[in-house]
């Protein structure tokens, strides 16, 4: 579970990047050049809006996915789960376990009669 947390926040980290990249504080930027088509649609103030709002979305998803991933680490104190073992393909059953013997041998000396 934690390998899919650490995807999705670089995911969201490089897509924040490229939001921000975007952006420019003065109004200029790849904001007006990034498709002029849309800023004769929305307008430039819409534009602008648009990217703000997608800059809190996106560090918002990456604050929190920061945030919950504590919460799936493996409680038992190993260094690694059954999950990360599968994942890693090895396997976790032990090779050639055999069950313990049904039958029972009474000790030397034991005298066998004396319980009935």
């Amino acid at each position: 579970m934690l390998v899919l947390f650490g995807i999705l926040v670089i995911i969201a980290s490089v897509i924040l990047g490229l939001i921000v990249l975007i952006q420019n504080p003065k109004g200029g930027g790849l904001s007006s050049s990034f498709g002029g088509f849309g800023n004769q649609i929305m307008g430039v103030k819409q534009t602008t809006d648009v990217l703000e709002k997608g800059t809190w979305l996106f560090a918002g998803i990456v604050g929190a996915l920061c945030l919950l991933s504590p919460a799936f680490i493996p409680k038992d104190g190993g260094s690694s789960s059954k999950n990360d073992d599968l994942l890693k393909g090895v396997s976790t059953k032990t090779p050639n376990a055999t069950a313990a013997p049904t039958t029972t041998v009474p000790m030397p000396g034991a005298d066998t009669n004396a319980n009935k």
